[in-house]
């Protein structure tokens, strides 16, 4: 049975007037007058023969009818809605400022070095890094977007994927391993400098997490206790070069120099893979193009991170 084309204004302007609860301000929302809808409800509800709203002078009510009827049109509106939003704006070159929170690691491996590429692409976008190594409240703070390792997202928070799953690697210079040896054992470390981390939220120490390679898969946590101590990536990296000590950081930070060789991996085995880093929004609905852009452009360096590192993508 088709339906009258009328009838899909009319349910239309219901679902309106039934997410208000409010004749007025769906009328201000749809740019019409409230006489104008009292009327279309009216035909609506001859039409289907039911009564969708019980409404006073005060107050204004769904019946279990309209109840119904709202809870099947509203989804399928906001499908549409969507759609007609993205199809407008698919001829639209993107443009406007995106705002990221990211903590510094993740703006130094994955959005400074395509950094030139992306705002080239998009040149009509604008983009925001707010540094931040906790994690941010992207709506209460009024951003777009934000990039963390995914350990750290809530579980119903709206993310994706831009890197492939990701690993602890502890490593040394080779002049450092010359002079004071390759330990054996996880257990050797307490008689090896390893320098440390300290988180600039918290101001607490990164402890460094071993799991066996064997099937009891016991856990060794080690609380780095080195002659330094470090906030910044960059710095407990060259002091690493230096051949200080060992250090411990995510293989992303450390792969070019284990494949040029000037750091040196220990321990593999005992390192698992965990979630690498999401990009997360407020919401997949009415996405802004310009945010639908850059998640796509960081999904396809996914791909190639994944290449580099040997793992799927």
């Amino acid at each position: 049975m088709a339906i009258e084309p009328s009838l899909l204004t009319s349910l239309t302007w219901f679902a309106h007037i039934a997410r208000h609860r409010s004749f007025t301000k769906a009328a201000t929302e749809m740019g019409v007058t409230r006489a104008a809808l009292s009327q279309h409800l009216k035909a609506l509800e001859q039409q289907l023969q039911v009564r969708l709203l019980n409404r006073t002078t005060r107050n204004m009510s769904l019946t279990e009818e309209g109840q119904r009827l709202l809870d099947i049109l509203h989804p399928s509106l906001t499908s549409i809605e969507q759609v007609i939003s993205e199809l407008s704006e698919s001829h639209v070159e993107p443009s406007g400022l995106i705002r990221i929170s990211s903590s510094r690691t993740a703006a130094r491996l994955l959005i400074e070095p395509h950094l030139g590429e992306f705002l080239s692409r998009y040149p009509k976008i604008r983009l925001e890094l707010v540094m931040d190594d906790g994690l941010s409240n992207i709506v209460a703070e009024g951003l777009d977007a934000g990039i963390r390792l995914g350990v750290s997202l809530d579980e119903h928070m709206v993310a994706v994927p831009i890197t492939p799953p990701l690993t602890t690697a502890i490593v040394g210079a080779p002049s450092y391993f010359q002079r004071f040896g390759i330990p054996e054992s996880p257990k050797d470390l307490a008689k090896h400098n390893c320098l440390a981390y300290r988180f600039t939220t918290s101001g607490t120490l990164d402890h460094w997490s071993l799991t066996s390679p064997g099937p009891e898969k016991h856990t060794l946590v080690f609380e780095p206790r080195g002659n330094a101590v470090f906030n910044d990536d960059y710095s407990m990296l060259r002091a690493a070069l230096q051949g200080v000590g060992l250090i411990k950081h995510i293989d992303l930070w450390v792969q070019q120099h284990l494949e040029e060789g000037s750091l040196m991996r220990v321990f593999t085995e005992w390192c698992k893979p965990f979630p690498g880093f999401y990009l997360y929004i407020p919401s997949r609905e009415q996405m802004p193009k310009k945010t639908r852009v850059l998640m796509d452009f960081l999904i396809e360096k996914r791909s190639l991170l994944g290449e580099r590192l040997g793992k799927p993508g």
